[in-house]
């Protein structure tokens, strides 16, 4: 299973993929927890401690790993270095959950990064296309590591929406940049529900085949973002409603248990 998982920023999507990783660790062998989203914390969602996270550097800054890689020089370089072991080296592991911080795609500007974004491609690729491995992407709004190649191997793209006009539009701009990925299914799950009222908006505002689930808003959730630590607990009301969510999304992708 192949999930991507996009949204505006603060809307909750980074503890709906911590959580989802969790559930797929308890069933399934492996789990690649890949953090794709440079302004998020994923590795803190799947209980990695602070002091290992900090000292984990994302793949676009393992300089000396990429330029092993890419062999070649000036604009002629290896278009798919083999990154196998690059995954098997610096990923963090618990229990079943191996964690992977991408780093953002580098702008153009004094330096070239074609090195540097051909490395990312290659590792988005053997993920998405190469490892028969459950794998959860915490993306940015952007999408900005999938390309036409790699959106491929993506089985579906959840949206996390919350109630509010600014969220809704961020999701609808990112159903449409995944739909002309290619990716088939993107689905919306509407997140921090307080009352049917905020729930009917989200339902007026996508059609009732997009949208594959609601998670109610979680005070101990909400408290946690405060604190050091895992953000997402497996447990409680977040639990609740993430079960139905996951089991919806074991439906759509055929893995019912």
């Amino acid at each position: 299973m192949k999930l991507a998982i996009s949204g505006k920023g603060g809307v909750g999507k980074t503890t709906i993929a911590a959580t989802l990783t969790k559930l797929l660790a308890r069933d399934r062998k492996i789990v690649y927890a890949i953090d794709a989203d440079p302004d998020a914390c994923l590795a803190a969602g799947v209980g990695i401690p602070e002091e290992v996270i900090n000292q984990h550097k994302p793949i676009v800054e393992l300089r000396e790993v990429i330029n092993q890689k890419s062999a070649g020089g000036g604009a002629f370089f290896t278009l798919n270095p083999d990154v196998d072991d690059v995954l098997e080296d610096y990923c963090l592991s618990v229990d079943n959950i191996r964690f992977l911080r991408m780093g953002g795609i580098k702008k153009g500007g004094e330096a070239c990064y074609c090195r540097e974004n051909t490395f990312l491609s290659a590792v988005v690729t053997s993920l998405l296309l190469d490892k028969d491995d459950a794998v959860i992407m915490d993306m940015g709004a952007g999408i900005e590591h999938l390309s036409r190649g790699t959106a491929r191997g993506v089985e579906m793209m959840l949206v996390v929406v919350e109630p509010s006009k600014n969220s809704v539009n961020t999701a609808k701009l990112v159903q449409q940049m995944a739909s002309e990925l290619g990716i088939k299914k993107v689905k919306i799950i509407g997140n921090k529900i307080r009352n049917d009222k905020e729930r009917e908006f989200i339902v007026s505002q996508f059609s009732a085949e997009d949208l594959l689930g609601f998670v109610a808003f979680d005070e101990v959730v909400w408290e946690s973002a405060m604190d050091q630590g895992p953000a997402a607990q497996l447990g409680g009301q977040l639990l609740d409603s993430m079960e139905k969510v996951y089991q919806n999304i074991l439906r759509e992708v055929g893995e019912v248990k």
